[in-house]
């Protein structure tokens, strides 16, 4: 009996390696993640030069893949300067741009080289969820789909060679464009990077973009005074936009005028700072002049902006540090973007320059008092906690869920619901990193039910949409704060997630320890779903380790306690599937068959196609050893269409090496090493060792149906290799006795 293959796409609930809701992004395109071009670049001919040289073919001095670092000082444009070169040469590069602000300068933490292939595996094509967990895969994984096609990286704000290298493609066909204030000399004599210097402006340079950016609102101005002004900013590009924007706003007044405040602002600044970097002080003088005159409302959300836990938000939560309707706070945006001390980088999407939200960080903790800043953080963590509840409601099916009475503030713009499920998996894939660092900051601040809250709304997302370790130490941090704070039911909720992570990093003890803790926590409080659902997990975990026997009896008890649940149904079909998927891997297909037939009518009323996939599927299986060939290919047709109709390629692929099953049980071993290969190709791409190892065993034997015992013995021993590096004992065992026959075969042949 070869069983089902050995994995299952609702990570949170049901057995199996994998933790894929979906492999391939059905809208995926090209990546074109350039920034915008920068309004009133200033020529840098000299640098543009160099890099255009670069790029030309032949050009030697680059190794493979090319990298090219631009260096400079803080404000004096790198990005800019990068972001105006890449625009120019993207149709060099048709196979993609993209770009990442690594924050290596930022307050807040940087973005991890891992954080950073997740993004661009997504760019690619790749789902979130079937991303590998281990980082090494991750970049084994990105450079195999970028290898030998023409994409260009932007890599900006860096601030390490760690956090670099990682992210490099293996081929010379892509151009990596690093931008950071290190030199990194390591880049350049490892990895052979090219370093292209960024300095001050020159005068005429400087010069030149303050009059490009105000001649379109004020007179000429004097040589001399715009050269006095360019000196106060330091020459840097920073400074001078936001200089040449407040001079553009007040067109009637004489450039003087506004180089005497910004020079009693200098002189302010250097009597508070003991800073010895004239640029940096420069830079900060010039916000602090901007700051000092913007109107109370956009000053108090400049600096409340220095409590967001990211430098990337959207006009939602900035709105709730403000206080205010969205409406309002929108147009107090506008007024910064328009004094350049915001960007925005899309619809109601904003960020601030690293050193501009050091500056936002500084004066809110001079500026505003501790109880206004606390009343804003609570604020801005009830906008994250509110909309993560709104995602859960549309995301969740069933009722197998645990629910979350969400403690959240009034805001004067209370989020809406999301439309449908796919507009709350957008927002989540965009503010993945916000909501990890809201569950910090939640913590940080004592604000501990929220801390274990949004996790706890959030993972009916994430189990099926991130790998394991991604969550893994929020949701520690999340059970100390729920522990804190003495929510018994937070912490079951907690204990509940942190069971599934262990379990899908194989990590057993840990696993079973968390759900027994949780078994515990829920049984005190009578709550029958909790208690289900975590004996559910134990199962999984015993099926996973082979205790095929106990794996049973805790599939069992978790069906009669979702009887008891006032007749829950989802969890009891789910708790089925897994019971039926055991008995068939203890040799008992009538079982497992009479398991999934219970199953499916209340998965088909629940529209719960994935489930619905994969109980059809055990189905299948259970008929192929039943000898029901004819109907075991009917329901793994039907497997393929649900599986399509959830657009899940992870699942699909486990469909079809059922299918190569069943092909070699027809008598069409060359059929199966199609299926087969399908399911190989698949898997290998999102790193599914269970399912490449089962696929590979399946080839063997189809090629030892088709008299190819050497080639047989090749796949074996793979997939018998394959199945010791996962800790598979029994899937070791079974590829040894595949291989063992093979080799009879070969020496009788002999």
């Amino acid at each position: 009996m070869s069983g089902v293959a050995g994995s299952v796409v609702q990570a949170g609930d049901v057995h199996g390696g994998l933790h894929v809701h979906e492999a391939k992004s059905a809208d995926a395109g090209t990546p074109r993640q350039l920034p915008a071009d920068v309004r009133g670049f200033v020529n840098r001919v000299a640098e543009l030069g160099r890099l255009d040289h670069l790029l030309r073919d032949g050009t030697p001095g680059l190794a493979a893949p090319a990298v090219v670092l631009i260096a400079g000082t803080a404000g004096v444009g790198k990005t800019s300067l990068a972001v105006h070169w890449a625009q120019r040469v993207r149709n060099r590069f048709p196979d993609g741009q993209l770009y990442i602000n690594l924050r290596g300068y930022d307050p807040g933490a940087p973005v991890t080289p891992e954080s950073a292939l997740n993004l661009f595996l997504q760019a690619l094509g790749v789902r979130a969820s079937a991303i590998p967990a281990d980082p090494q895969a991750k970049a084994m994984l990105y450079r195999s789909l970028v290898a030998d096609r023409r994409v260009l990286v932007v890599l900006d704000n860096a601030a390490t060679v760690s956090q670099v290298r990682p992210l490099l493609p293996g081929t010379a066909s892509c151009l990596v464009l690093v931008t950071s204030r290190n030199r990194m000399p390591g880049l350049v004599s490892r990895d052979g990077a090219v370093r292209v210097t960024v300095d001050v402006l020159d005068d005429d340079e400087a010069v030149t973009l303050l009059r490009n950016l105000v001649e379109d609102h004020r007179g000429a101005d004097d040589l001399a005074e715009l050269n006095e002004l360019s000196q106060l900013c330091a020459r840097l590009p920073l400074a001078l936009r936001i200089a040449a924007e407040r001079a553009a706003a007040r067109p009637w007044m004489a450039l003087s005028e506004l180089i005497h405040d910004l020079r009693d602002e200098s002189a302010l600044w250097e009597a508070l700072s003991s800073a010895d970097d004239d640029e940096v002080d420069a830079v900060r003088t010039v916000f602090a002049w901007s700051y000092r005159a913007l109107p109370d409302a956009a000053a108090q959300l400049f600096r409340r902006l220095g409590l967001h836990p990211g430098a990337e938000f959207g006009l939602g939560v900035a709105a709730a540090l403000a206080g205010v309707t969205t409406g309002a706070a929108r147009h107090v945006l506008d007024v910064l973007l328009a004094g350049h001390l915001l960007e925005q980088v899309g619809p109601d999407r904003y960020q601030l320059h690293d050193l501009l939200r050091a500056y936002a960080i500084d004066q809110v903790r001079h500026d505003e008092p501790p109880e206004g800043q606390r009343a804003a953080v609570h604020r801005m963590l009830s906008w994250y906690l509110s909309t993560a509840q709104e995602a859960y409601l549309v995301v969740a099916r069933g009722g197998r869920h645990l629910k979350i009475d969400v403690e959240a503030c009034e805001l004067p713009s209370a989020p809406g619901p999301f439309a449908n499920r796919a507009q709350a998996l957008t927002w989540y894939s965009r503010e993945r990193a916000n909501l990890m660092m809201a569950t910090r900051t939640a913590a940080a601040w004592g604000f501990d039910r929220i801390a274990w809250q949004i996790p706890g709304a959030l993972a009916v997302i994430y189990d099926n949409h991130d790998a394991a370790d991604v969550w893994l130490a929020t949701e520690q941090l999340a059970l100390e704060a729920a522990r804190r704070v003495g929510d018994r039911y937070g912490q079951g909720v907690v204990l509940d997630r942190l069971g599934i992570k262990f379990r899908r990093l194989r990590r057993v003890d840990e696993a079973i320890d968390c759900f027994r803790d949780a078994s515990e926590v829920f049984d005190s409080l009578g709550i029958g779903i909790g208690k289900a659902r975590v004996i559910n997990g134990m199962g999984v975990v015993y099926m996973e380790a082979g205790q095929l026997q106990e794996a049973r009896t805790a599939f069992e008890r978790a069906i009669e306690a979702a009887w008891l649940n006032e007749g829950e149904t989802s969890l009891r079909a789910l708790s089925t599937v897994n019971l039926g998927d055991t008995h068939l891997r203890l040799g008992s297909p009538e079982n497992a068959l009479r398991c999934a037939a219970d199953a499916l009518p209340t998965l088909r009323k629940l529209d719960d196609v994935i489930m619905e996939c994969v109980a059809t599927r055990l189905q299948g299986a259970a008929q192929r050893e039943l000898g029901m060939l004819e109907e075991s290919r009917i329901s793994l047709q039907r497997a393929v269409e649900a599986v399509r109709r959830a657009g899940n390629l992870v699942a699909e692929c486990e469909v079809f090496l059922e299918l190569a099953r069943l092909e070699i049980a027809e008598g069409s071993p060359a059929d199966a090493l199609v299926s087969a290969q399908r399911a190989i190709v698949i898997a290998r791409q999102f790193g599914a060792a269970t399912v490449e190892a089962e696929a590979l065993d399946v080839t063997g034997t189809a090629y030892r149906k088709l008299g190819r015992q050497t080639d047989a013995m090749h796949f074996h021993r793979q997939a018998v290799e394959l199945h010791r590096s996962t800790g598979n004992v029994a899937g070791v065992d079974a590829a040894t006795r595949h291989l063992s026959t093979a080799l009879e075969s070969r020496e009788g042949e002999l």
